[in-house]
């Protein structure tokens, strides 16, 4: 696994050999990249990557320009992880990584006014029940202003809802066995 461009391209990044971590893969990770630079600029913007895992999709946001990004990951070694591959890439600022659930950190960073033009999210594809609780919040939180984009990763034979609360699927993109599910404010 790699950064894929941008200022750390062609840069490694560490992966856990355990089967609860399964990293977005360097080809879907260049197709998402590709197609949100063709939707809007990724210099400047601000993310959330929620369940964050390795940190490759937000690392791969700060290496294309991106001012801050927001890792939460609940698992104490992912975290740690997160943390081994900024360090790996020398990266000290532009982030933050919380490790906490990801209900509690989304009420933290929306108590101090973030708000993202990006939100990444890839919980267990076992876990299906993540992807309606976090799209359930989101959908009525502070933290997304209408130009946000929110990009979910889930197994392609699992098609998640068009619609959940205010947060409308205008695209999905299947490669492999994974699908990426595009939203936006509707």
């Amino acid at each position: 696994m790699r950064v894929i461009a941008g200022q750390y391209r062609s840069r490694p990044l560490g992966s856990l050999p355990v089967l609860d971590l399964r990293p977005t893969s360097d080809r879907l990770r260049e197709t998402l990249f590709d197609v949100l630079a063709a939707a809007r600029s990724l210099e400047d913007s601000l993310w959330l990557d929620l369940y964050a895992g390795t940190g490759a999709v937000g690392i791969e946001a700060l290496s294309r320009g991106a001012r801050e990004v927001y890792f939460v990951e609940s698992a104490k070694k992912h975290a740690r992880l997160v943390r081994d591959n900024l360090a790996s890439l020398g990266i000290t600022q532009g982030f933050e990584v919380h490790e906490r659930d990801i209900a509690k950190a989304l009420q933290l960073l929306e108590t101090t006014g973030v708000v993202c033009d990006f939100c990444f999210l890839d919980p267990p594809y076992r876990m299906r029940g993540e992807y309606e609780r976090t799209l359930g919040y989101l959908s009525h939180s502070r933290l997304l202003q209408p130009s946000t984009i929110v990009v979910a990763e889930h197994d392609k034979k699992f098609d998640l809802d068009e619609r959940f609360g205010a947060l409308v699927r205008y695209r999905r993109l299947d490669q492999g066995d994974a699908a990426l599910s595009f939203y936006r404010l509707g």
